[in-house]
């Protein structure tokens, strides 16, 4: 492993965790407290990742990057509001149900990918 390679794996570390320790700290201020779970987790891996892009990619591809991340989302979202839907509505395990929406997610992904990111 390259000193280049090294020094990039100890920056994201760094960066993530002190990302991830602010966000936590914000969500454990609103109530109930499993937001903080969720606003500790991907937001702060995503504004790390889109700082260290734009550090050392520049502008275009950060921004390149950001369109890909909101794209993912917007499919996860609906990935999400399927699968609360069958555990609602159908007697299934939470495995069940979140491993037949999948397919949703990967397809609604390869559709927004080829329509706006091609």
């Amino acid at each position: 492993m390259s000193n280049l390679q090294l020094s990039d794996l100890l920056l994201r570390f760094i960066a993530g965790g002190a990302i991830i320790s602010a966000f936590a700290l914000v969500g454990d201020l609103f109530k109930p407290r499993s937001f903080s779970g969720i606003f500790s987790a991907a937001p702060s891996l995503a504004v790390t990742t889109i700082g260290l892009a734009l550090f050392r990619e520049g502008a275009l591809y950060a921004s390149t990057e950001s369109r890909s991340m909101i794209l993912g989302a917007a499919a996860f979202f609906v990935y999400a509001y399927v699968t609360c839907y069958i555990l609602m509505h159908y007697k299934v395990s939470a495995l069940v149900a979140s491993t037949a929406s999948i397919v949703i997610w990967l397809g609604i992904s390869m559709l927004l990918w080829a329509v706006c990111l091609r």
